[in-house]
């Protein structure tokens, strides 16, 4: 049991052991972004509601299904915007096959995606066929097992030094190969944030680095949280990161982990 116990805590916290380093200031990778990803054509137009801001919110609690759907819509999918629209259950069935796929397998190859005829982006189909949209990713039971995936309980396990800094050097790693990153972040114990969004972009800035995401609940604009780098010296601290700009949060201090990176985590 002992044991046990040992790779669960293992697993919860340490995702790829094999990141590089964090960029330094100035080098060549001090920025980078995924280069086929633009927040303004490959997200949904429909947001992500939060039911204590909305009590009668239809579409409430679907973040992570959202956030893992982005991910799958980039790397299965295709949009030919001349080809004739299909009908609705048609279109649900077509986002059906896109959200069966793992977001953590492989981007496919252009002819091997589900093609969405009709529309030219994520962000113009999602507007037009916002329902059969919904519908094909699975309701309110893909938002329960969303709610129950166990990994969702690292909010509450300590972390050791240096995982915070590990979590960033693997984003940015990601990102530089061209790879979205969904992450879980939180704020807990504060009953505030436990949410996800996807990382596309970072650069280097006096502060830290700034990872900008797109957020669920904000179809509007990007989101950005800073990972601080650690300081030495008699006064030193930890690196970690913080919020600051993340929907419907106050600026300061977070906690990050990524999120479907194989088939246990």
């Amino acid at each position: 049991m002992k044991g046990l116990i040992v790779v669960v805590v293992a697993l919860l916290l340490v995702a790829c052991a094999t990141a590089p380093p964090l960029p330094s200031p100035g080098a060549p990778d001090a920025a980078a972004a995924v280069t086929d990803f633009a927040f303004s054509t490959d997200t949904f137009a429909f947001p992500n509601q939060i039911r204590l801001r909305t009590p009668n919110a239809e579409y409430a609690n679907y973040c992570f299904v959202l956030a893992r759907a982005v991910r799958q819509f980039h790397q299965f999918a295709r949009f030919e915007p001349l080809a004739p629209r299909l009908t609705y259950d048609e279109y649900v069935a077509r986002v059906e096959e896109v959200a069966a796929r793992p977001p953590y397998d492989p981007a496919l190859p252009p002819e091997q995606r589900v093609v969405i005829p009709g529309y030219g982006s994520l962000r113009e189909f999602t507007a037009g066929e916002e329902k059969a949209v919904k519908v094909g990713l699975g309701g309110m039971t893909a938002r329960f097992w969303s709610f129950i995936h166990w990994t969702n309980w690292r909010v509450g396990a300590p972390l050791p030094d240096g995982h915070q800094e590990q979590v960033a050097s693997e984003i940015a790693h990601e990102i530089r190969e061209g790879r979205l990153v969904q992450l879980l972040i939180s704020n807990w114990p504060k009953p505030e944030l436990n949410h996800t969004t996807i990382a596309y972009a970072y650069r280097d800035t006096p502060e830290g680095i700034e990872f900008t995401m797109w957020d669920p609940n904000d179809p509007s604009e990007p989101s950005a949280m800073l990972f601080q780098r650690a300081r030495g010296g008699m006064w030193g601290t930890r690196g970690g990161f913080w919020a600051s700009r993340v929907y419907a949060t106050r600026p300061g201090p977070i906690r990050a982990w990524r999120m479907y990176t194989s088939w246990a985590l």
